[in-house]
């Protein structure tokens, strides 16, 4: 028999908050975190602005010296990870290590890293380059660091699937313990690509938002003016349990997660198929892993990037799925308000519809302001609203083709 398995913990390092109850309290009050790049100049690129954190100061969660060998997406997910262990109450004498494991998700890594060790080794000679640059730099260092804090000797992998990384490790951490192999695992994601490097090349592609004159209104997931994605950075983890160890030591419990599916669209390397054909497949593979019917979904959280193609495939990917019942459930963007975090976003969205069921809340996008014909769902426009939640839905649509989506259901033993 497969095991059931819940959320238990959720820990948030965000641009609209750090920890849990501020982001979620800032969602809920509609708070943009987007505003102008203050990391570097941005005179030269076309896009001036992002969601970036604001007040992390990693010394408040690792040593000093340990802090200083890490990338900041390292530092994001091990901040995040002590915050969800601790928001789920977890005692080292409650955990068997063999059964305790990490599945991350990240886009693109230590690239910050990257850029710096690069200028030094062009300034200064390879001599010069740090020792720690590779295990600051490669991606699976975060999973790493967590697994080495906090003691988790079980499954440790790392999902690099684009922006929907962090979906699919929330989704393979879900099978790893409903199979058996894990009690407890750390999950979500972690990204740090707000840099020079990173806003050129996807500037140059023409994917984000060159709203610098609004920066708290340029990240307008299915509005008709809506010019591309904003980019935003982060860390979110959750700590999915199996429901018998959680009842057992008397955990909270915010969600069970049901469903998980994965499809590629094999179309394109950045443009999603035209009729989100594999999007659509995504969620329905989700809906039979939950054994459950389109009509029993009351919210999705959309990947909703702000970017004029997905909005619009997304949108009748949904409509392909639920057919009549797309009009009756709820659909928002919280990138409205966090930017895009990229390999992140999973994690932070997968918190949401946690948060949504746990609270019986839908946080809403923000910035809709012109309809568009052809995104004509109930987006929840600018303000959140109190909704019953029997059942939420995260979609994540990467480059690649990557399409993951995981469901959630409200807890009832």
């Amino acid at each position: 028999m497969k095991k059931r398995v819940v959320v238990t913990g959720i820990g948030i390092v965000s641009p609209v908050g750090i920890g849990k109850e501020n982001f979620w309290t800032a969602l809920k009050e509609g708070k943009s975190g987007v505003d102008y790049i203050t990391r570097f100049d941005t005179e030269e690129f076309t896009t001036k602005i992002a969601a970036e954190v604001k007040e992390f100061d990693p010394r408040d969660y690792i040593d000093k010296k340990e802090a200083k060998r890490m990338d900041r997406f390292t530092q994001y997910a091990v901040a995040a990870s002590k915050m969800a262990v601790e928001d789920a109450d977890l005692k080292a004498d409650e955990i068997n290590q063999e059964k305790f494991g990490v599945v991350l998700g990240s886009g693109v890594g230590g690239i910050e890293t990257l850029e710096k060790q690069h200028k030094r080794l062009l300034k200064k000679g390879p001599k010069r380059v740090s020792p720690f640059f590779i295990p600051m730099m490669i991606s699976n260092l975060a999973a790493g660091q967590i697994s080495i804090i906090l003691g988790a000797k079980g499954p440790n992998e790392t999902v690099v699937t684009a922006c929907a990384s962090s979906t699919n490790a929330i989704g393979d951490a879900f099978k790893i313990i409903q199979r058996g192999d894990a009690d407890i695992m750390i999950t979500g994601g972690a990204e740090a690509s707000i840099t020079p490097l990173a806003l050129a090349g996807f500037s140059s592609m023409k994917a984000l938002s060159t709203n610098n004159e609004n920066p708290k209104g340029a990240s307008r997931p299915f509005d008709k003016n809506r010019d591309g994605f904003v980019m935003g950075e982060g860390s979110a983890i959750l700590i999915l349990e199996e429901l018998e160890h959680a009842l057992n030591r008397g955990a909270r419990i915010y969600a069970e997660v049901v469903g998980y599916g994965m499809t590629s669209d094999a179309y394109h390397i950045t443009a999603p198929v035209e009729d989100g054909e594999g999007a659509a497949r995504a969620m329905k593979l989700a809906l039979e892993d939950a054994n459950i019917n389109p009509t029993d979904v009351d919210y999705i959280n959309a990947h909703g990037t702000s970017t004029p193609y997905n909005d619009k495939f997304e949108t009748i990917a949904i409509k392909n799925v639920f057919k009549e019942h797309a009009y009756k459930l709820k659909v928002s963007s919280t990138k409205s308000m966090t930017g895009h975090l990229l390999g992140a976003a999973g994690g932070l969205e997968g918190s949401v519809i946690a948060l949504s069921l746990y609270e019986d809340f839908i946080p809403p996008t923000i910035n809709y302001e012109t309809k568009d014909e052809d995104c004509d769902l109930d987006y929840v426009p600018n303000k959140g609203i109190e909704h019953t939640v029997e059942y939420a839905m995260s979609n994540s649509l990467g480059f690649g083709g990557h399409n993951a989506t995981i469901v959630m259901k409200k807890f009832k033993e």
